[in-house]
């Protein structure tokens, strides 16, 4: 059932969008003053146009911090930087924190564990940028309305809940209200570029998860660059599914090369539609496609000799692999 507020409509066309946008400026103008706001900036589509809308409200009172966490798909953090700092003009801070994470990741194969490793860490290096800045009085977060009905309001991948208590922040939560497909129709009234205001769904570990069992640096680049090239072929097809990545488990298989045998990972291909996530049908892929994928793969990529394709439904799989 929709409790949301009677005022707000539903926002379909980018006359409604701007509508919203001029209200939410209007409203954080007026609770934010001259006081500035941090805001943890994924680089998804919720954080990404939570910090477009406040910069348009408060310029750079908001505060970014982008942590880089080693985790991310191919280009992503370059984008962030490029769109944020050099067309929005943000006070984006920018840390590269892979290795550490990394390092606190080294020989952890339990799915849950890692997440766990993951969320503290994102929140120390987080801490530790936040008490930096002076005259912080606001805590932004891009809490979108499935949030509230799913998790009461809290963005467990933007780890905010978990800050700790010596940071009294107020929370600002413009798009709370709002459904995924309308953070949308806003995110591109706003003018954020396509590709990021229709990401993809994407885990807060990152390729964490994907990367099955324990991370070394080694498969975790493989699995970017074999995530990139996944996403690329299956982004030329007119009929694109819900959601398309790559995961590489932690197994090698024998393959040939230059006549000599060697021991190579293996690439799975994952390609999904659903509506809810709660059940998800494979997508099928055209052939055509798959063995595009599959050349490339091979030829580009060191360390892989294997694609495969995972065209189990949910259930009895799931969509992520751990």
């Amino acid at each position: 059932m929709d409790k949301r507020p009677a005022s707000l409509k539903r926002i379909t066309t980018k006359k409604a969008a701007d509508r919203f946008i001029d209200q939410q400026v209007k409203a954080i103008k007026e609770r934010v003053g001259d006081k500035k706001v941090l805001l943890a900036l994924s680089g998804g589509v919720d954080s990404s146009v939570c910090a477009a809308l406040l910069i348009k409200a408060i310029g750079k009172q908001l505060v970014c911090v982008h942590v880089n966490h080693g985790l991310l798909r191919k280009g992503e953090p370059e984008q962030v930087i490029e769109v944020f700092r050099n067309n929005l003009g943000a006070d984006l801070r920018y840390v590269d924190a892979s290795k550490l994470f990394l390092k606190e990741l080294k020989g952890v194969d339990d799915p849950e564990t890692k997440r766990k490793i993951i969320g503290k860490v994102f929140i120390d290096v987080f801490a530790k940028e936040a008490k930096k800045l002076k005259g912080v009085k606001f805590l932004a977060q891009g809490t979108i309305y499935p949030d509230i009905l799913e998790s009461k309001g809290v963005k467990a991948h933007h780890n905010v809940g978990g800050l700790p208590k010596e940071f009294d922040f107020e929370l600002v939560e413009p798009v709370k209200y709002l459904y995924k497909d309308e953070v949308r129709i806003v995110g591109e009234a706003l003018g954020l570029p396509k590709k990021m205001v229709y990401r993809q769904p994407f885990p807060g570990p990152g390729l964490g998860v994907r990367c099955v069992g324990a991370i070394t640096k080694d498969r975790l680049e493989a699995l970017r660059e074999a995530d990139a090239i996944v996403r690329e072929e299956i982004d030329k097809l007119k009929d694109k599914p819900w959601q398309y990545f790559c995961v590489i488990p932690d197994l090698k298989s024998t393959g040939i090369k230059d006549g000599k045998r060697y021991m190579g990972w293996a690439a799975i291909i994952r390609a999904i539609n659903t509506k809810d996530a709660v059940t998800a049908k494979s997508y099928e892929i055209p052939y055509k496609t798959l063995y595009k994928i599959r050349d490339r793969i091979i030829k580009e990529v060191p360390g892989i000799n294997r694609v495969l394709w995972d065209f189990s439904d949910k259930p009895v799989s799931t969509i992520e692999w751990e």
